[in-house]
């Protein structure tokens, strides 16, 4: 495993598209900060930003995109859709906004539009999903996913889809949440799985286990806990603002977490009571 470097990328089933193995979060990252925070994460290696709607920051993403220096086919960046617009023609537009935020131009795109959440019922998702199709047929989105989808969701979706399997689905992912069904689920359907929280928002920072494993290996317990990511092939989104942190949580690479290691680290799980936001529904 330890040849893994931050360039690796993974294949998105049905597609010739390839998503970075490591992403950067911008959750809770102000418009003040995220800018910045983009751009450190950018000179650190990062090649892969997640934003969404609901963070009000996709301005903000695509500025440092733009002040980056680097080629937009370089940079993968993610959005998402949580509230429809009412027809399937109106929550497009809603997307394509968030297109022109993020790439203003006539050949502007975002490399993956996700659904954010279920929770507004089956006929908002399929809404949703038709508008993102429509997103992915004029190039406007290079591919197409959903967040925080169980088993069953993505079930429903054959009914209506297509574009099926979809391309992604992003969910909490970490060792007290392993979400294991909904993982199992999605690799035999060949579906990228994304891990957000994958650091649980610093609460395990004090964690016995965790912690004796990064004294062990000489590495923070981020490192370890987005490592641990790595080695399962999920995709970690790791969040900070602060350049020394997203530096030290890029710089994950040269080391392996050995088998039975990473054997402690899954006896850990809680199952859904170890989710800090929301685990999927699987029914």
């Amino acid at each position: 495993m330890s040849n893994l470097t931050i360039k690796d990328t993974l294949t998105l089933p049905n597609s010739s598209i390839r998503i970075p193995r490591l992403g950067f979060g911008v959750y809770q990252s102000s418009a003040s900060v995220c800018v910045q925070s983009c751009l450190s994460a950018l000179q650190a290696g990062y090649r892969h930003i997640d934003t969404a709607q609901f963070y009000a920051n996709e301005t903000q993403v695509g500025e440092a995109v733009r002040k980056s220096g680097l080629p937009r086919s370089e940079i993968f960046v993610t959005t998402k859709i949580l509230s429809v617009g009412g027809s399937v023609e109106k929550s497009y537009q809603k997307c394509v906004e968030s297109v022109n935020k993020i790439d203003a131009g006539d050949k502007g795109y975002v490399d993956l539009f996700l659904i954010h959440s279920p929770n507004a019922g089956s006929s908002a998702r399929k809404e949703m999903w038709l508008a993102l199709e429509k997103l992915y047929e004029e190039g406007k989105a290079k591919s197409i996913g959903v967040s925080n989808f169980g088993a069953g969701h993505i079930e429903e979706m054959k009914s209506y889809a297509k574009v099926w399997p979809p391309h992604v689905n992003q969910i909490e992912l970490h060792p007290w949440c392993q979400q294991r069904e909904a993982v199992e689920y999605c690799e035999k359907h060949g579906i990228v799985v994304e891990a957000y929280s994958p650091l649980v928002r610093n609460y395990k920072a004090n964690d016995p286990t965790l912690v004796s494993l990064a004294e062990k290996y000489n590495k923070s317990t981020a490192q370890v806990l987005i490592r641990y990511c790595l080695q399962k092939n999920w995709v970690p989104l790791p969040k900070s603002d602060n350049p020394e942190r997203i530096k030290q949580n890029a710089d994950v690479y040269g080391f392996d977490i050995a088998a039975e290691d990473m054997s402690t680290i899954d006896d850990l799980d809680q199952g859904a009571a170890g989710a800090i936001v929301q685990a999927v529904d699987n029914s």
